[in-house]
């Protein structure tokens, strides 16, 4: 079997309180170029290459960092069964998140030897 390789980050997630106010600061002070927003708490930005996420978070409850680093991958379920074969900490399943005009986004999540949640995406041509 051959070793998994990840070694291209797609997208950061960056936990927000409140979301048209990050919006604001992110477009406005900052500068970045915000890409679209997806309801209800979801709002997309470039930024150098790497599309950056602002969201409330799915682990509420969960201890740790702010950020989750999503790693973009050819073969979703390839990575995926590779990373599932070595005993890594799989979240979920590989899933559609949205459908764009150019691609279809998908997405899988894992946590680290320290718990922290990663995620692998996938732009897969429509």
């Amino acid at each position: 079997m051959n070793a998994v390789q990840i070694d291209d980050i797609g997208q950061i997630a960056v936990k927000v309180k409140d979301l048209d106010r990050a919006v604001a600061f992110y477009r406005d002070t900052l500068g970045m170029r915000f890409l679209f927003q997806a309801p209800p708490s979801l709002a997309f930005f470039e930024c150098g290459g790497i599309r950056l996420m602002l969201s409330p978070g799915e682990d509420e409850g969960q201890d740790g960092g702010t950020s989750v680093i999503y790693y973009r991958v050819d073969d979703l379920q390839g990575t995926y069964d590779q990373l599932a074969a070595g005993g890594v900490d799989l979240v979920d399943k590989p899933h559609l998140i949205a459908r764009m005009d150019e691609h279809d986004l998908w997405m899988a999540f894992f946590r680290d030897s320290e718990g922290n949640l990663l995620g692998l995406m996938a732009e897969v041509r429509s």
